[in-house]
Protein backbone atom coordinates (compact mmCIF):
# COMPACT_ATOMS: atom_id res chain seq x y z
CA UNK A 1 0.00 0.00 0.00
CA UNK A 2 2.91 2.40 0.39
CA UNK A 3 3.79 1.89 -3.13
CA UNK A 4 2.70 4.66 -5.92
CA UNK A 5 -0.73 4.67 -6.98
CA UNK A 6 0.70 3.75 -10.88
CA UNK A 7 2.72 0.61 -9.02
CA UNK A 8 -0.16 -0.75 -7.22
CA UNK A 9 -2.52 -0.42 -10.15
CA UNK A 10 0.18 -2.38 -12.94
CA UNK A 11 -1.72 -5.66 -13.73
CA UNK A 12 2.03 -7.48 -14.61
CA UNK A 13 2.88 -9.14 -11.57
CA UNK A 14 5.75 -7.23 -9.42
CA UNK A 15 8.59 -8.69 -9.00
CA UNK A 16 10.73 -9.54 -5.63
CA UNK A 17 13.76 -7.48 -6.07
CA UNK A 18 17.02 -9.16 -4.11
CA UNK A 19 20.47 -8.01 -5.44
CA UNK A 20 22.00 -8.42 -8.66
CA UNK A 21 25.05 -8.39 -10.55
CA UNK A 22 25.97 -6.32 -13.68
CA UNK A 23 26.55 -9.63 -15.22
CA UNK A 24 23.30 -11.03 -16.23
CA UNK A 25 23.01 -14.72 -17.72
CA UNK A 26 19.39 -15.66 -17.74
CA UNK A 27 16.86 -14.37 -19.51
CA UNK A 28 14.43 -14.26 -16.97
CA UNK A 29 16.71 -13.18 -14.63
CA UNK A 30 17.64 -10.02 -16.08
CA UNK A 31 14.01 -9.18 -16.49
CA UNK A 32 13.68 -9.20 -12.93
CA UNK A 33 17.05 -7.08 -12.70
CA UNK A 34 15.36 -4.50 -15.07
CA UNK A 35 11.95 -4.21 -13.32
CA UNK A 36 13.85 -3.69 -9.93
CA UNK A 37 16.08 -0.80 -11.52
CA UNK A 38 12.89 0.68 -12.56
CA UNK A 39 11.38 0.85 -9.05
CA UNK A 40 14.05 1.79 -8.17
CA UNK A 41 14.97 5.15 -10.37
CA UNK A 42 10.52 5.57 -9.37
CA UNK A 43 11.39 5.56 -6.02
CA UNK A 44 14.33 7.99 -6.53
CA UNK A 45 11.88 10.16 -8.50
CA UNK A 46 9.32 10.24 -5.82
CA UNK A 47 11.70 11.34 -2.82
CA UNK A 48 13.40 13.79 -4.53
CA UNK A 49 9.83 15.44 -5.50
CA UNK A 50 8.84 14.91 -2.05
CA UNK A 51 12.31 16.87 -0.68
CA UNK A 52 11.41 19.28 -3.19
CA UNK A 53 9.01 20.28 -2.34
CA UNK A 54 9.44 20.04 1.26
CA UNK A 55 12.56 21.62 2.14
CA UNK A 56 13.17 25.25 1.34
CA UNK A 57 16.35 25.77 -1.15
CA UNK A 58 18.03 28.91 -0.85
CA UNK A 59 19.84 30.17 -3.21
CA UNK A 60 21.66 32.75 -1.40
CA UNK A 61 23.56 33.07 1.63
CA UNK A 62 23.22 35.55 4.63
CA UNK A 63 25.66 35.72 6.87
CA UNK A 64 24.97 35.72 10.56
CA UNK A 65 26.35 38.64 10.92
CA UNK A 66 23.61 40.33 9.22
CA UNK A 67 21.52 38.84 11.73
CA UNK A 68 20.58 42.20 14.23
CA UNK A 69 20.87 44.38 11.37
CA UNK A 70 17.74 42.02 10.00
CA UNK A 71 15.95 42.09 13.02
CA UNK A 72 16.22 46.01 13.62
CA UNK A 73 14.72 46.20 9.92
CA UNK A 74 12.20 43.59 11.04
CA UNK A 75 11.46 45.85 14.67
CA UNK A 76 11.56 49.25 12.21
CA UNK A 77 8.31 47.66 9.93
CA UNK A 78 6.64 46.76 13.15
CA UNK A 79 7.12 50.25 14.47
CA UNK A 80 5.10 51.71 11.52
CA UNK A 81 2.17 50.01 12.72
CA UNK A 82 2.20 52.43 15.64
CA UNK A 83 1.42 55.00 13.34
CA UNK A 84 -2.17 56.14 13.62
CA UNK A 85 -2.05 58.83 11.35
CA UNK A 86 -1.32 56.69 7.67
CA UNK A 87 -4.06 54.91 6.96
CA UNK A 88 -3.02 50.96 7.22
CA UNK A 89 -0.60 49.46 4.79
CA UNK A 90 -1.31 46.01 4.10
CA UNK A 91 2.01 44.98 2.42
CA UNK A 92 3.29 45.87 5.42
CA UNK A 93 1.47 43.15 7.25
CA UNK A 94 2.12 40.96 4.66
CA UNK A 95 5.87 41.46 4.94
CA UNK A 96 5.50 40.87 9.19
CA UNK A 97 3.54 37.67 8.82
CA UNK A 98 6.03 36.26 6.43
CA UNK A 99 8.94 36.95 9.12
CA UNK A 100 9.89 33.97 11.44
CA UNK A 101 9.52 36.39 14.58
CA UNK A 102 6.54 38.70 15.34
CA UNK A 103 4.90 40.93 17.99
CA UNK A 104 1.36 38.62 17.62
CA UNK A 105 -0.33 41.16 19.77
CA UNK A 106 0.77 44.16 17.30
CA UNK A 107 -0.23 42.19 14.25
CA UNK A 108 -3.55 41.33 15.32
CA UNK A 109 -4.24 44.96 16.50
CA UNK A 110 -3.21 46.19 12.99
CA UNK A 111 -5.07 43.51 11.26
CA UNK A 112 -8.38 45.34 13.16
CA UNK A 113 -7.17 48.53 11.92
CA UNK A 114 -6.85 47.12 8.41
CA UNK A 115 -10.31 45.56 8.56
CA UNK A 116 -11.85 48.70 9.53
CA UNK A 117 -10.27 50.53 6.41
CA UNK A 118 -10.68 48.09 3.92
CA UNK A 119 -14.47 47.00 4.95
CA UNK A 120 -15.99 49.29 2.20
CA UNK A 121 -14.21 47.32 -0.42
CA UNK A 122 -16.73 45.61 -1.93
CA UNK A 123 -19.02 48.33 -2.58
CA UNK A 124 -16.89 50.46 -3.52
CA UNK A 125 -16.90 51.32 -7.80
CA UNK A 126 -14.32 49.24 -9.43
CA UNK A 127 -13.72 52.05 -11.77
CA UNK A 128 -12.35 54.14 -9.06
CA UNK A 129 -8.69 55.57 -9.44
CA UNK A 130 -5.78 53.01 -9.11
CA UNK A 131 -4.97 54.43 -5.69
CA UNK A 132 -8.13 55.08 -4.02
CA UNK A 133 -9.11 50.95 -3.66
CA UNK A 134 -8.21 50.23 -7.13
CA UNK A 135 -7.18 46.58 -8.35
CA UNK A 136 -3.87 47.12 -6.18
CA UNK A 137 -5.55 48.09 -2.97
CA UNK A 138 -7.64 45.27 -3.22
CA UNK A 139 -4.96 42.75 -4.11
CA UNK A 140 -3.01 43.38 -1.14
CA UNK A 141 -5.59 43.51 1.39
CA UNK A 142 -6.30 39.94 0.33
CA UNK A 143 -2.48 38.90 0.50
CA UNK A 144 -2.87 40.23 4.29
CA UNK A 145 -5.49 38.48 5.07
CA UNK A 146 -4.37 35.14 3.89
CA UNK A 147 -1.19 35.40 4.97
CA UNK A 148 -3.23 36.62 8.67
CA UNK A 149 -4.91 32.90 8.35
CA UNK A 150 -8.45 34.63 8.22
CA UNK A 151 -10.84 32.35 5.92
CA UNK A 152 -12.20 33.84 3.03
CA UNK A 153 -14.88 31.26 2.82
CA UNK A 154 -17.66 33.49 4.44
CA UNK A 155 -20.01 36.21 2.89
CA UNK A 156 -17.68 38.66 3.54
CA UNK A 157 -14.35 36.60 2.08
CA UNK A 158 -16.42 35.46 -1.19
CA UNK A 159 -17.61 39.37 -1.45
CA UNK A 160 -13.92 40.68 -1.57
CA UNK A 161 -12.61 38.15 -3.58
CA UNK A 162 -15.94 38.52 -5.87
CA UNK A 163 -15.17 42.20 -5.96
CA UNK A 164 -11.09 41.68 -7.41
CA UNK A 165 -12.55 39.27 -10.02
CA UNK A 166 -14.68 42.00 -11.02
CA UNK A 167 -11.81 44.37 -11.12
CA UNK A 168 -9.49 41.84 -13.11
CA UNK A 169 -12.44 41.57 -15.46
CA UNK A 170 -12.44 45.02 -15.88
CA UNK A 171 -9.01 45.96 -16.69
CA UNK A 172 -9.05 42.91 -19.55
CA UNK A 173 -12.01 44.45 -20.95
CA UNK A 174 -9.92 47.62 -20.40
CA UNK A 175 -7.25 45.95 -22.21
CA UNK A 176 -9.08 45.02 -24.86
CA UNK A 177 -10.40 48.21 -25.82
CA UNK A 178 -7.53 50.29 -25.44
CA UNK A 179 -4.45 48.39 -24.94
CA UNK A 180 -3.90 49.26 -21.59
CA UNK A 181 -5.44 48.32 -18.30
CA UNK A 182 -7.53 50.72 -16.08
CA UNK A 183 -4.12 50.61 -13.21
CA UNK A 184 -1.20 49.16 -14.82
CA UNK A 185 0.06 45.71 -15.00
CA UNK A 186 1.75 45.47 -11.55
CA UNK A 187 -1.44 45.96 -10.33
CA UNK A 188 -3.20 43.29 -12.75
CA UNK A 189 -0.70 41.44 -11.76
CA UNK A 190 -0.65 41.78 -8.19
CA UNK A 191 -4.44 40.79 -8.27
CA UNK A 192 -3.87 37.28 -10.22
CA UNK A 193 -1.59 36.74 -7.54
CA UNK A 194 -3.76 37.29 -4.70
CA UNK A 195 -6.74 35.24 -6.31
CA UNK A 196 -3.88 32.04 -6.76
CA UNK A 197 -2.34 32.71 -3.52
CA UNK A 198 -5.88 31.95 -2.01
CA UNK A 199 -6.71 29.17 -4.10
CA UNK A 200 -8.92 30.82 -6.00
CA UNK A 201 -9.20 29.82 -9.82
CA UNK A 202 -8.51 33.12 -12.08
CA UNK A 203 -10.62 33.30 -15.15
CA UNK A 204 -8.41 31.66 -18.06
CA UNK A 205 -9.12 34.94 -20.28
CA UNK A 206 -7.86 37.30 -17.59
CA UNK A 207 -4.21 34.73 -17.15
CA UNK A 208 -4.53 34.83 -21.07
CA UNK A 209 -4.13 39.32 -21.20
CA UNK A 210 -1.42 38.88 -18.85
CA UNK A 211 0.23 36.42 -21.10
CA UNK A 212 0.30 38.26 -24.22
CA UNK A 213 1.07 41.57 -22.26
CA UNK A 214 4.13 39.99 -21.80
CA UNK A 215 4.49 38.28 -24.65
CA UNK A 216 4.46 42.09 -26.62
CA UNK A 217 6.73 43.35 -23.84
CA UNK A 218 4.40 45.41 -22.33
CA UNK A 219 5.89 45.60 -19.27
CA UNK A 220 7.79 48.61 -19.79
CA UNK A 221 7.98 52.42 -18.32
CA UNK A 222 9.60 55.00 -21.22
CA UNK A 223 10.62 52.13 -23.10
CA UNK A 224 13.03 50.60 -20.36
CA UNK A 225 12.06 47.11 -18.48
CA UNK A 226 10.07 47.87 -15.72
CA UNK A 227 11.69 45.24 -13.21
CA UNK A 228 8.59 45.17 -10.52
CA UNK A 229 6.15 44.43 -13.23
CA UNK A 230 8.01 41.83 -14.65
CA UNK A 231 8.68 40.31 -11.28
CA UNK A 232 5.01 40.79 -10.01
CA UNK A 233 3.93 38.87 -13.25
CA UNK A 234 6.43 36.30 -12.99
CA UNK A 235 5.63 35.56 -9.59
CA UNK A 236 1.79 34.92 -10.45
CA UNK A 237 2.60 32.95 -13.13
CA UNK A 238 4.76 30.48 -10.80
CA UNK A 239 1.69 30.47 -8.60
CA UNK A 240 -0.63 30.02 -11.36
CA UNK A 241 1.86 26.95 -12.92
CA UNK A 242 2.20 25.61 -9.19
CA UNK A 243 -1.33 25.31 -8.48
CA UNK A 244 -2.47 22.69 -10.68
CA UNK A 245 -5.94 24.23 -12.00
CA UNK A 246 -5.35 24.90 -15.14
CA UNK A 247 -5.12 22.74 -18.49
CA UNK A 248 -1.15 21.71 -19.94
CA UNK A 249 -1.81 24.30 -23.01
CA UNK A 250 -2.16 26.74 -20.55
CA UNK A 251 0.42 25.61 -18.15
CA UNK A 252 3.00 25.74 -20.94
CA UNK A 253 2.36 29.01 -22.32
CA UNK A 254 2.94 30.34 -18.27
CA UNK A 255 6.45 28.44 -18.04
CA UNK A 256 7.63 29.73 -21.28
CA UNK A 257 6.83 33.50 -19.91
CA UNK A 258 8.46 32.39 -16.92
CA UNK A 259 11.54 31.77 -18.91
CA UNK A 260 10.81 35.25 -21.04
CA UNK A 261 10.91 37.06 -17.48
CA UNK A 262 13.34 35.40 -15.84
CA UNK A 263 16.08 36.35 -19.02
CA UNK A 264 14.74 40.01 -19.00
CA UNK A 265 15.60 40.26 -15.16
CA UNK A 266 18.60 38.88 -15.22
CA UNK A 267 19.41 41.04 -18.51
CA UNK A 268 18.74 44.25 -16.28
CA UNK A 269 21.22 43.70 -13.25
CA UNK A 270 23.83 45.94 -13.07
CA UNK A 271 27.84 45.27 -11.48
CA UNK A 272 26.50 46.09 -8.48
CA UNK A 273 24.30 43.49 -8.12
CA UNK A 274 20.83 46.25 -8.52
CA UNK A 275 17.97 44.93 -10.73
CA UNK A 276 16.68 48.27 -12.34
CA UNK A 277 16.95 49.95 -9.51
CA UNK A 278 17.63 48.93 -5.71
CA UNK A 279 13.37 49.38 -4.46
CA UNK A 280 12.73 46.72 -7.57
CA UNK A 281 15.82 44.97 -6.98
CA UNK A 282 13.87 42.68 -3.87
CA UNK A 283 10.74 41.46 -5.90
CA UNK A 284 13.06 40.42 -8.65
CA UNK A 285 15.07 38.44 -5.91
CA UNK A 286 11.59 36.93 -5.15
CA UNK A 287 10.77 35.45 -8.59
CA UNK A 288 13.78 34.47 -9.16
CA UNK A 289 14.42 32.84 -5.87
CA UNK A 290 11.06 31.31 -6.31
CA UNK A 291 11.98 28.91 -8.82
CA UNK A 292 14.48 27.17 -6.47
CA UNK A 293 17.01 27.18 -9.20
CA UNK A 294 20.46 26.94 -8.86
CA UNK A 295 21.53 28.83 -12.14
CA UNK A 296 20.17 32.39 -10.36
CA UNK A 297 22.47 32.07 -7.48
CA UNK A 298 25.22 34.33 -7.77
CA UNK A 299 22.84 36.73 -9.55
CA UNK A 300 20.25 36.49 -6.24
CA UNK A 301 23.52 36.67 -4.26
CA UNK A 302 24.66 39.70 -5.40
CA UNK A 303 21.81 41.31 -5.48
CA UNK A 304 21.16 40.33 -1.66
CA UNK A 305 24.86 42.05 -0.91
CA UNK A 306 23.73 45.03 -2.15
CA UNK A 307 20.39 45.28 -0.46
CA UNK A 308 22.25 44.82 2.49
CA UNK A 309 24.42 47.64 1.97
CA UNK A 310 21.25 49.67 1.77
CA UNK A 311 19.91 48.88 4.99
CA UNK A 312 23.16 49.37 6.88
CA UNK A 313 23.19 53.13 4.73
CA UNK A 314 19.51 53.82 5.65
CA UNK A 315 18.33 54.19 2.39
CA UNK A 316 14.92 51.67 3.26
CA UNK A 317 12.65 54.04 5.24
CA UNK A 318 9.60 53.59 3.59
CA UNK A 319 7.45 51.12 4.91
CA UNK A 320 5.92 49.78 1.43
CA UNK A 321 9.61 49.31 0.18
CA UNK A 322 10.78 47.55 3.54
CA UNK A 323 7.82 45.55 3.44
CA UNK A 324 8.55 44.31 0.10
CA UNK A 325 12.45 43.66 0.89
CA UNK A 326 11.79 41.52 4.26
CA UNK A 327 10.71 38.87 2.71
CA UNK A 328 14.06 38.30 0.94
CA UNK A 329 16.12 38.44 4.00
CA UNK A 330 14.27 35.72 5.40
CA UNK A 331 14.78 34.00 2.14
CA UNK A 332 10.80 34.07 1.59
CA UNK A 333 8.50 35.01 -1.44
CA UNK A 334 5.15 36.04 -1.42
CA UNK A 335 4.70 32.57 -3.05
CA UNK A 336 4.85 31.27 0.87
CA UNK A 337 1.98 33.07 1.97
CA UNK A 338 -0.30 29.96 1.11
CA UNK A 339 1.70 27.93 3.18
CA UNK A 340 1.44 30.08 6.24
CA UNK A 341 -0.50 28.49 8.92
CA UNK A 342 0.02 30.81 12.10
CA UNK A 343 0.63 27.67 14.29
CA UNK A 344 3.17 27.58 15.41
CA UNK A 345 4.38 31.69 15.30
CA UNK A 346 7.05 33.02 17.42
CA UNK A 347 5.87 35.90 20.10
CA UNK A 348 9.53 37.13 20.29
CA UNK A 349 9.59 40.31 19.05
CA UNK A 350 9.19 43.26 21.58
CA UNK A 351 8.85 47.30 20.95
CA UNK A 352 10.79 49.65 23.22
CA UNK A 353 9.61 52.69 23.99
CA UNK A 354 10.60 55.39 21.15
CA UNK A 355 10.62 58.68 21.29
CA UNK A 356 11.57 60.67 17.55
CA UNK A 357 13.82 62.89 17.51
CA UNK A 358 13.53 66.78 16.61
CA UNK A 359 15.36 69.24 15.07
CA UNK A 360 14.00 71.92 17.17
CA UNK A 361 15.50 70.72 20.16
CA UNK A 362 19.12 71.60 18.31
CA UNK A 363 21.06 74.25 19.52
CA UNK A 364 21.89 75.31 16.33
CA UNK A 365 20.55 73.97 13.06
CA UNK A 366 23.16 73.27 9.87
CA UNK A 367 21.41 74.51 6.71
CA UNK A 368 22.10 73.01 3.40
CA UNK A 369 21.35 75.04 -0.31
CA UNK A 370 19.12 73.23 -2.72
CA UNK A 371 18.18 74.12 -5.93
CA UNK A 372 14.54 73.51 -7.21
CA UNK A 373 13.65 73.80 -11.14
CA UNK A 374 9.80 73.19 -12.03
CA UNK A 375 9.78 72.27 -15.68
CA UNK A 376 6.72 72.91 -17.34
CA UNK A 377 7.31 72.49 -20.75
CA UNK A 378 10.51 72.67 -23.23
CA UNK A 379 11.04 76.03 -23.04
CA UNK A 380 9.16 77.28 -19.65
CA UNK A 381 10.92 76.22 -16.58
CA UNK A 382 10.80 78.41 -12.70
CA UNK A 383 13.89 77.96 -10.60
CA UNK A 384 14.13 78.63 -6.82
CA UNK A 385 17.70 78.35 -4.68
CA UNK A 386 16.46 77.44 -1.08
CA UNK A 387 17.75 77.26 2.33
CA UNK A 388 16.69 74.30 4.23
CA UNK A 389 18.21 71.91 7.40
CA UNK A 390 20.55 69.68 6.70
CA UNK A 391 18.22 65.79 6.42
CA UNK A 392 15.48 67.87 5.41
CA UNK A 393 13.16 65.44 3.26
CA UNK A 394 12.25 66.82 -0.07
CA UNK A 395 8.56 67.18 1.11
CA UNK A 396 10.08 69.59 3.63
CA UNK A 397 12.45 71.37 0.42
CA UNK A 398 9.06 71.80 -1.17
CA UNK A 399 6.94 73.37 1.33
CA UNK A 400 9.59 75.55 2.25
CA UNK A 401 9.64 76.82 -1.37
CA UNK A 402 5.51 77.28 -1.14
CA UNK A 403 6.19 79.51 1.63
CA UNK A 404 8.78 81.16 0.32
CA UNK A 405 7.48 82.42 -3.27
CA UNK A 406 3.46 80.57 -3.34
CA UNK A 407 2.77 83.26 -6.19
CA UNK A 408 5.01 81.32 -8.14
CA UNK A 409 5.52 77.86 -6.85
CA UNK A 410 2.59 75.17 -5.11
CA UNK A 411 2.15 72.26 -4.77
CA UNK A 412 -0.35 68.91 -4.16
CA UNK A 413 -0.08 66.09 -2.85
CA UNK A 414 -2.54 62.83 -1.61
CA UNK A 415 -2.04 60.08 0.42
CA UNK A 416 -1.03 56.32 -1.25
CA UNK A 417 0.26 53.12 0.25
CA UNK A 418 3.75 54.15 -0.80
CA UNK A 419 3.46 57.40 1.18
CA UNK A 420 2.41 60.95 -0.21
CA UNK A 421 2.08 61.15 -4.14
CA UNK A 422 3.00 65.01 -5.76
CA UNK A 423 -0.16 65.44 -8.25
CA UNK A 424 0.14 69.31 -8.63
CA UNK A 425 2.77 71.89 -9.06
CA UNK A 426 2.10 75.40 -9.82
CA UNK A 427 -1.19 74.59 -10.89
CA UNK A 428 -0.54 71.94 -13.36
CA UNK A 429 -1.87 68.45 -12.15
CA UNK A 430 -1.13 65.00 -13.40
CA UNK A 431 -3.60 63.09 -14.15
CA UNK A 432 -4.50 58.93 -14.59
CA UNK A 433 -6.76 59.38 -17.48
CA UNK A 434 -4.02 61.08 -19.44
CA UNK A 435 -0.97 59.02 -18.05
CA UNK A 436 1.21 61.97 -16.69
CA UNK A 437 2.68 62.26 -13.60
CA UNK A 438 5.36 64.09 -12.05
CA UNK A 439 8.39 62.87 -12.12
CA UNK A 440 11.24 63.86 -9.59
CA UNK A 441 15.05 64.56 -11.20
CA UNK A 442 18.48 65.11 -9.36
CA UNK A 443 20.08 67.88 -11.90
CA UNK A 444 22.38 65.29 -14.40
CA UNK A 445 18.87 63.80 -14.84
CA UNK A 446 18.77 60.83 -13.41
CA UNK A 447 15.18 59.64 -11.65
CA UNK A 448 15.23 59.63 -7.83
CA UNK A 449 13.49 56.32 -6.81
CA UNK A 450 12.32 57.56 -3.47
CA UNK A 451 9.16 59.37 -2.91
CA UNK A 452 8.80 63.14 -1.96
CA UNK A 453 8.75 62.28 1.81
CA UNK A 454 11.40 59.56 1.99
CA UNK A 455 14.52 61.25 0.02
CA UNK A 456 16.74 63.21 1.56
CA UNK A 457 18.78 65.90 -1.14
CA UNK A 458 22.20 66.44 -0.71
CA UNK A 459 24.25 70.33 -0.20
CA UNK A 460 24.45 71.59 -3.46
CA UNK A 461 22.17 69.69 -5.16
CA UNK A 462 19.60 70.35 -7.77
CA UNK A 463 16.53 68.81 -7.90
CA UNK A 464 14.29 69.23 -11.20
CA UNK A 465 10.28 68.64 -11.35
CA UNK A 466 9.45 67.79 -14.27
CA UNK A 467 5.26 66.87 -15.91
CA UNK A 468 6.07 63.54 -17.62
CA UNK A 469 4.25 60.72 -19.34
CA UNK A 470 4.55 57.12 -19.00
Amino acid sequence: DALPISLRENKVRTPICAPWSSACTSGEVCRVQQSCRNMASLWLGWTALVLFLAVPANLYEIPETNAKLIRSLNLKLLRTTEDVSEKPNPSVLVGLRLSKEHNLEKERQYLQRLKLAYQTIPSRSVEEPADEGGTGHSALYLLALRASCEDLDTPEGRKLVTHLKQQLHDEKEQIADTGKPLSNYYQYSLGILALCVNHKKVDDHVIQKLLHAEVKNKFTLKGETSVDTEAMAGLAFLCLKNSGLYKSELTEKLQESIDHIQVKILQSQEASGVFGNIYSTALAVQVLAATKDDVYSNACSKAVNILLQNVRQGNFRNPMMMSQLFPVLQHKTYLDISMIDCKHDTDTLTLKSHTSGSRAGSVQEENISIKLIVKLSSDLEHSMLLRVPKDSSLLEVLTEAQRQDPEHFSFETKATLSGPYLTEVAGRKATHTERTYWQLLRGSGTSIMEGIADYRPEDGETIILKLATW
